[in-house]
């Protein structure tokens, strides 16, 4: 494939280096990311059923089971639906700790506060950031963001100036003065990159710096791809998933069109290739590359941060595997058998039958019925299961407490420091994760500024644009608690108008400064 990369030689990447990343990206990279976020998302996958002795679906956590508990092929059914043992039991441990996670981090609105001197510049900052995060998803998109960042490692953002650049270019590089601020923030968007989708050129001498990103993607047209010959034999032997039916390239139809999408991006230039072909390429007018490169937990020398999903799939494996088999224990054992010994005509067909409700009569005195079988106590096994969630607890740093679920006495938490320590563990990678991802956002934030002093909208030199995050506490507060914080803080010089914006009041009217946001 050609590509013409004239643009990005002076970082040299030629057409052989980036088939390179990108073989390199799907043959390494991508398939770990993919399990990991099968392991999150443990997906419910349609297969082949055969009738009553078949099941319908397959589940991601599935792939790591024994054999004798799972099926090599999708589509492949169970083996009889009296055989317990190939039925899995699968329980996901991992995915509300991520959300969990998520949920301590950005589970409520953050505040950006802009750290310049002057009091007029700190309003249209504060305005045009929170306008650009408002028109970029708001929280939602940071919400999304760390829960991608701590599945797969890492994340980027990358901040899309076309749209302002390309028209402050068209009207000679100048605004119309501070009134089109937060107009022009509008045309900013910050866009997630995940970590399946971005392929870095890390510097030679320095793996922390990005030399150019590669976004490589797969977009649905309104096109129709026709089923090929061999595609259609497969349908015709019965090979394709749930998915398939009724219209799937399995089944010999038709599907929609699909083009694999190239961006590279870099300090100088930006080209999209879609199917190979070039479609749109320009310069770069913010003058450094838009990407802000996010890791999940920061792992020394290595661009890709330590991902909270990978040191738990081991346990889950354990896990799922135990559930299964405890399963099978119970269904085996959940009824009693007898076994009996000298009764005349045992085991003709109508004459003696043994069960519970019955009386038998004999003449034999050494006959004896003996009754065996039931649930009986497992405590070594019940052990096993117990120390396996108590080890995904000190592994991810959330426990079950964390969503209310207390199972044993942990004192008199009627005061907010005693639940602070009774969640020490998942409030410390809080604080760590807030330190990460609240970079990655200053960092966009600062783009941003820049590609608005670039566009004329909102002239700012490098030290004002500078940014303080606001984080709020994890912990629910009570409003006795808030009130009593307040007054501290009014005693303490800070204005009633700050105060009440922080206790959720809403103030606007004469006393609004112009310009400024107003949320309840």
């Amino acid at each position: 494939m050609a590509y013409e990369l004239g643009e990005f030689a002076e970082i040299g990447l030629d057409g052989e280096l980036l088939e390179c990343l990108l073989s390199e990206h799907a043959r390494s990279v991508s398939p770990l990311l993919g399990r990991l976020w099968s392991y999150y998302r443990n997906p419910l996958r349609g297969c082949v059923s055969s009738g009553r002795h078949g099941s319908w679906y397959r589940l991601g956590q599935e792939e790591g089971l024994p054999g004798r508990l799972r099926r090599d092929r999708p589509g492949e059914a169970w083996r009889d639906d009296r055989d317990p043992a190939a039925r899995p039991v699968v329980e996901n441990d991992i995915a509300w700790r991520i959300d969990a996670l998520v949920n301590f981090v950005f589970g409520k609105p953050i505040r950006i506060l802009s750290t310049a001197r002057d009091a007029g510049v700190r309003a249209r900052v504060e305005a045009a950031l929170g306008t650009l995060l408002e028109a970029s998803g708001g929280m939602p998109l940071l919400q999304d963001m760390a829960l991608l960042g701590s599945v797969h490692g890492w994340v980027d953002l990358v901040l899309r100036t076309e749209g302002l650049l390309a028209a402050g270019a068209r009207a000679g590089g100048h605004g119309s003065g501070s009134g089109d601020v937060e107009g022009a923030a509008a045309r900013l968007r910050v866009e997630i990159v995940e970590a399946p989708r971005s392929v870095p050129l890390l510097a030679a001498d320095d793996y922390r710096r990005i030399e150019a990103l590669v976004i490589r993607s797969e977009r649905e047209g309104n096109g129709v791809e026709r089923a090929t010959a061999a595609r259609r034999v497969l349908g015709v032997l019965g090979r394709r998933g749930a998915g398939d039916a009724g219209g799937g390239l399995g089944g010999g139809v038709a599907r929609r069109r699909r083009h694999d999408v190239i961006e590279i991006l870099s300090a100088r230039a930006r080209q999209v290739y879609v199917d190979g072909e070039l479609v749109e390429r320009g310069e770069n007018a913010l003058g450094e590359i838009p990407v802000v490169h996010i890791q999940n937990v920061s792992q020394p020398f290595h661009y890709a941060g330590l991902s909270d999903v990978e040191p738990l799939i081991p346990i889950q494996d354990e896990l799922n595997t135990r559930l299964s088999d405890r399963a099978h224990r119970v269904t085996m054992q959940s009824f009693n058998m007898y076994l009996a010994k000298g009764l005349e005509g045992l085991g003709e067909s109508g004459r003696v039958s043994v069960g519970p409700g019955q009386v038998w009569i004999t003449e034999n005195p050494e006959a004896e019925i003996e009754a065996f079988g039931g649930d009986g106590h497992s405590p070594s096994e019940e052990r096993h299961v117990d120390e396996l969630r108590e080890a995904m607890d000190k592994i991810s740093a959330v426990s079950p407490v964390v969503l209310g679920v207390v199972r044993a006495k942990l004192g008199h938490l009627s005061s907010v420091n005693a639940l602070r320590i009774t969640m020490l563990g998942v409030l410390s990678k809080t604080e760590r994760k807030r330190l990460a991802y609240g970079r990655g956002i200053a960092g966009v934030c600062r783009l941003a500024l820049r590609a608005l002093d670039a566009a004329g909208a909102l002239p700012t030199e490098e030290s004002d644009r500078g940014i303080r995050i606001e984080w709020p506490d994890p912990l629910p507060v009570s409003e006795q608690d808030a009130l009593r914080t307040a007054l501290l803080k009014r005693d303490l010089g800070i204005s009633p108008e700050e105060l009440l914006e922080e206790l959720g009041y809403a103030r606007g009217g004469a006393g609004a400064a112009p310009g400024e946001r107003v949320e309840a």
